[in-house]
């Protein structure tokens, strides 16, 4: 398999972070009981996908260096879901989800600031406009969740046990 630039490595990072995001924006919004905020999660679950598809458009550009980069992702996904099913453990809750999320899409939010970096040193206009286009998108997810979970902990019971 090739050898990926520290560009290249970072494209399949944020690929396989974007592709973890659909799952695990499906899965917390199974575990609300708000059908508004549910219907959020779908909605940035497919904006994730729309991500990794632009991700792997980028990627296919690469000669000789796609598989690596799809492999990358790979690897990338699954520690995420490793992550996920951590956090979450057995019997999460809705808050529960949407605190794992606002580190998630954080770190959505930083691989895709470091990529742009990258892209600019590198003077790839490929990359930048996917990051041109990702970017908001990632800051309004974390924005969302983060609203979202201080929200829901404001309508918790203090006193209730864990």
């Amino acid at each position: 398999m090739a050898e990926l630039t520290k560009l290249e490595d970072k494209l399949g990072e944020v690929l396989g972070l974007a592709k973890a995001a659909r799952e695990a924006t499906g899965r917390v919004a199974r575990l609300l009981d708000d059908d508004e905020m549910a219907g959020t999660l779908r909605a940035m679950g497919d904006e994730a996908a729309e991500t990794a598809r632009r991700c792997e458009a980028v990627a296919g550009g690469r000669t000789g260096r796609k598989t690596a980069i799809i492999e990358k992702a790979r690897e990338t996904t699954a520690e995420a879901k490793d992550m996920m099913a951590t956090y979450l453990g057995e019997d999460p809750e809705g808050l529960d989800g949407l605190e794992f999320l606002s580190m998630a899409e954080a770190g959505e939010v930083c691989h895709v600031e470091v990529l742009g970096a990258l892209a600019r040193t590198a003077g790839d206009a490929e990359v930048l406009d996917l990051v041109a286009w990702a970017l908001p998108i990632q800051e309004r997810h974390l924005a969302t969740v983060r609203e979202s979970a201080v929200d829901l902990a404001a309508d918790e019971d203090p006193e209730e046990t864990a």
